[in-house]
């Protein structure tokens, strides 16, 4: 029982395996659609060949009446009006199938008014002594019928032979309705017909499918390259579909993007070991100073507080990584309150420019002509504005200007910090709101972690609105905070 129990295992895990197989998507597309188009032709070719049945036996029946109506003619100019009798009968009916070009010989008969047949083209021994007068007396000129003894169908189409309003007799085609449907070269035309359609739409979706499928694979064998960690990926730019052509594109940026958060990423490491190695070596120097009585007196009071300072410094880093974090998985709140926003920006603005005690930069704020109330949390607006005011300051190298702009524009409150600095190279404008990306210019001059920037847009974010990089070039740069207006 237990063997049995594990071939009983062993089974059903081999049908889960075999039912999760994967499979190409040009398989996949092809397959499934020419079994889609089999089954559709299937459904035409049915139809197509009942109508063409149905066609065909129509236009026979019509022939069949007319050649049932051009022998009665025949019959009327060879009797010239007199009653027909057999003399009067043509010599020959037979090969009349060629006339409704078909392969069978239908039956002809020629009967009087008294249903006596005087003529046919059928030997004697096929042919009735007396015609049924049921079919005579009849008033439809086609008539179908079932034969008891084999249980098949057949056609009567009877023709009057009438000279001078007086009726001479009858003229009766009779057919088996299988011959007069029969259309061979027809459904062979139509069997051809079908399955050439089924090879060309077969071979159409194979090519489209490949050329759709290609791109898709080339894109997979790009994604196990990334993630095997080689950014260097190569994908064809000539694909005329567009959203192939999306799909690729976005695959490369996001390829480029993540080689340079690698690369962020890298720095990262070695920028925050530099800015903690270096107060920390620092504050390690001057403190073994101090323990081996290097410095004594005022020297030794100097050096303790470069070690307080050093160690605020490293203190602050810390701070700022764990503020960023903290706000990045939403840890920090935020407390909005009503103020009126001139009054609470020309209140920072002056605060600002008397901590700087800078005379060098010209700060110009340009308040609302009309005042406005907000929603704000003060405290972490003042954190964006002395970010940006500080980044600006930190860009003007000698003098420069600095202007505040409040303006009103679709419900919203902009704020715009523009100043007379050197500008953000262009190849760094789309990486400064990335965690702990720090420009060229910065990264050797000011000490920091890159953080301010992407703290600063969360904090706007938070706040119900934004901060994005309008301008920047030789002549200055302009960052635009965003807040909504209270209604």
């Amino acid at each position: 029982m237990v063997k049995l129990k594990h071939f009983e295992d062993w089974g059903i895990n081999f049908v889960l395996i075999k039912n999760n197989k994967r499979i190409s998507l040009l398989r996949y597309w092809t397959s499934r659609y020419l079994i889609t188009l089999c089954i559709g032709l299937v459904v035409i070719a049915f139809i197509s060949a009942l109508w063409i049945r149905h066609t065909t036996l129509e236009n026979r029946l019509d022939m069949t009446k007319l050649m049932a109506q051009e022998i009665a003619d025949r019959f009327v100019d060879i009797s010239e009006g007199r009653p027909i009798s057999k003399g009067d009968v043509p010599g020959s009916l037979t090969d009349r199938g060629r006339f409704m070009n078909i392969e069978s010989d239908p039956s002809i008969y020629i009967v009087d008014t008294a249903g006596t047949i005087l003529s046919s083209n059928r030997s004697s021994k096929q042919v009735f002594q007396q015609f049924p007068r049921v079919i005579l007396q009849n008033e439809e000129n086609v008539q179908k019928l079932r034969l008891e003894e084999t249980g098949r169908d057949f056609y009567v189409v009877k023709a009057p032979i009438v000279t001078q309003d007086y009726s001479f007799g009858w003229v009766v085609i009779i057919e088996l309705e299988d011959n007069l449907t029969r259309v061979n070269q027809e459904y062979r035309q139509l069997a051809i017909m079908i399955i050439s359609l089924a090879l060309l739409g077969w071979a159409a979706i194979y090519f489209l499918s490949r050329r759709l499928a290609n791109p898709i694979k080339d894109v997979a064998s790009a994604a196990k390259q990334v993630q095997a960690g080689d950014y260097n990926i190569h994908l064809p730019d000539d694909m005329k579909e567009q959203e192939v052509y999306d799909l690729v594109q976005s695959f490369k940026e996001m390829s480029n993007r993540l080689q340079t958060l690698e690369t962020l990423r890298t720095e990262l490491l070695a920028g925050v070991t530099h800015e903690l190695k270096t107060p920390v070596t620092s504050i390690s120097g001057l403190l073994q100073a101090l323990n081996d009585d290097v410095v004594t007196g005022e020297d030794a009071k100097e050096f303790l507080a470069l070690s307080l300072n050093e160690t605020t410094k490293m203190k602050k880093m810390v701070e700022d990584l764990l503020a960023f974090n903290s706000f990045a998985a939403n840890a920090i709140p935020v407390n909005k309150e009503k103020h009126s926003i001139n009054e609470f920006m020309d209140d920072f603005i002056h605060q600002w420019e008397v901590i700087q005690e800078d005379e060098t930069i010209d700060l110009v704020f340009i308040p609302l002509k009309k005042d406005r109330m907000v929603q704000i949390d003060p405290i972490r607006l003042q954190q964006i504005m002395t970010n940006l005011l500080n980044n600006a300051r930190h860009a003007i190298e000698g003098k420069g200007r600095i202007n505040v702009t409040l303006a009103e524009t679709n419900n919203e409150l902009t704020l715009d910090i523009k100043d007379s600095g050197s500008g953000i190279p262009s190849d760094e404008q789309d990486l400064i709101f990335e965690r702990f990306f720090r420009g060229e210019g910065k990264k050797y001059k000011i000490r920091g972690l890159g953080l301010g920037l992407p703290f600063s847009k969360m904090i706007a974010q938070s706040l119900g609105g934004d901060l994005v990089l309008i301008d920047s070039s030789s002549s200055g740069t302009t960052f635009r905070i965003t807040l909504p207006m209270m209604s």
